[in-house]
């Protein structure tokens, strides 16, 4: 039987041992450091890309037209920067500095005003900063590049004839085709009453009405008599198991090669270059990617931590920290609600802290090596236009040889006679002497 006395020293102990581990702890966590951070974030809220044949709104409806950003995407997206400020008060300068941030956007107006409002919220300027008194904004660069140039962002990715034949191969899974099935008579009903012909009808039809349609309620239209809640959600599901298909189903490494792992790959870059970066110089601390929901999903699946498509102003982060005794570590965090924190994400087979270099060895297989060569990209019709090009002067070329040559043979035919040449010269002497 224990006595008062033992039970006494036995909690001293207890507690001793309690205070040495949470120190530990803390010194262990004081003890690392935040070196980098790359983020992807999808633009915020939108007017409709598009109409339906038998839609009662329309584009003069939207106060910019379609496909642009709202003041509620404005919004999130400033309340998305105050919250970055807050995350990172520590590690970021409180006043915008060129050295720390590089930012770059998708070649579409969304993409670039939500980075814009972003950063109104994440810097606004401090002392010689502020340029007019009665405004709390200064203007940061955003990067981007043309969309027909643009490899990194804009999902799916284009020109890529291995990922086409995948896609056909999807839709000829059973699973894929069970669903066509099963929804035969919900695709009938969405045909009759959008104006879409049935044979036409597709899971990208059902995800591009569904979008309409949620754009038009969140911003209190009136929507159709046969636009039901349970149509919305059944929209909705066949919207997420349509995403899962482009990324996910069949043959999801390979996909992700040709997709999502493309922009992984070079984020890892942009991590890997950051623990290179000493201390005494000014560093690139944050690297901030304008986006869309096909880039976090395409993203996520390849990584392998997707669950529901992203809302407006979604955020994937990636920290990259240095530990104690020198080592890196990766820590993903997602925000999927405008006015929640980020919540932490956990690669597969690995750990909250995931070394550096144990992430790049889980995620290798998704890494693509040579894109073009594994999307057999072959540039077909430049070489068509080259191999016509060359086959026309090379004909235009025997044509010519053969005109001379035909030349050359009638001269050679034809004998310089004595009689020619005399009549020649003195035709010659005569202009001389005249």
């Amino acid at each position: 039987m224990v006595t008062s006395s033992e039970a006494l020293i036995l909690g001293s102990r207890v507690l001793l041992c309690a205070v040495v581990v949470f120190g530990l702890l803390r010194a262990a966590e004081a003890g690392r450091k935040l070196k980098f951070v790359n983020l992807i974030y999808r633009h915020g809220d939108r007017s409709p890309v598009s109409t339906y044949p038998k839609d009662p709104h329309t584009e003069k409806d939207w106060p910019q037209g379609f496909g642009q950003l709202t003041q509620v995407g404005m919004r999130q997206h400033y309340k998305l920067g105050q919250y970055l400020q807050r995350r990172y008060k520590d590690f970021l300068n409180s006043s915008y500095h060129r050295e720390e941030i590089y930012v770059r956007s998708t070649d579409v107006d969304r993409t670039l005003m939500s980075a814009l409002s972003d950063l109104a919220g994440l810097y606004p300027p401090h002392g010689h900063q502020i340029f007019k008194p009665d405004l709390n904004w200064q203007p940061i660069p955003v990067h981007t590049v043309p969309a027909e140039d643009e490899k990194l962002l804009m999902y799916p990715l284009k020109n890529c004839p291995r990922y086409e034949e995948l896609l056909n191969a999807t839709m000829n899974c059973p699973q894929y085709k069970a669903i066509m099935r099963e929804n035969h008579d919900f695709l009938k009903m969405l045909s009759i009453n959008v104006g879409v012909p049935f044979q036409q009808v597709s899971l990208l039809t059902v995800w591009w009405i569904y979008d309409i349609l949620y754009c038009e309620r969140a911003h209190n239209f009136t929507l159709p008599a046969w636009v039901t809640p349970d149509r919305m959600e059944h929209m909705r599901q066949l919207k997420e198991f349509a995403l899962k298909s482009d990324y996910e189903m069949y043959k999801w490494k390979e996909k992700s090669r040709l997709q999502g792992g493309v922009l992984l790959k070079q984020i890892l870059q942009n991590i890997t270059r950051a623990t290179c970066d000493s201390n005494s110089n000014p560093r690139l601390k944050l690297i901030m990617y304008s986006a869309h929901d096909t880039t976090i999903a395409a993203l996520q699946m390849a990584l392998g931590v997707y669950s529901l498509a992203p809302t407006y102003a979604a955020c994937q982060i990636f920290e990259l920290y240095q530990e104690k005794d020198g080592s890196f570590t990766v820590e993903m965090y997602y925000r999927n609600e405008s006015n929640s924190e980020a919540y932490l994400l956990t690669l597969p087979s690995c750990t909250k802290s995931c070394p550096l270099k144990k992430f790049i060895q889980i995620t290798a297989d998704v890494i693509p090596k040579n894109w073009e060569k594994e999307c057999r990209v072959h540039h077909s019709s430049i070489q068509i236009e080259l191999i016509l090009g060359l086959a026309i002067g090379s004909c235009f070329l025997l044509v010519i040889l053969f005109v001379c040559l035909k030349l050359w043979r009638r001269d050679m035919d034809q004998p310089l006679g004595y009689q020619k040449l005399t009549t020649h010269n003195e035709e010659t002497e005569k202009m001389l002497s005249a």
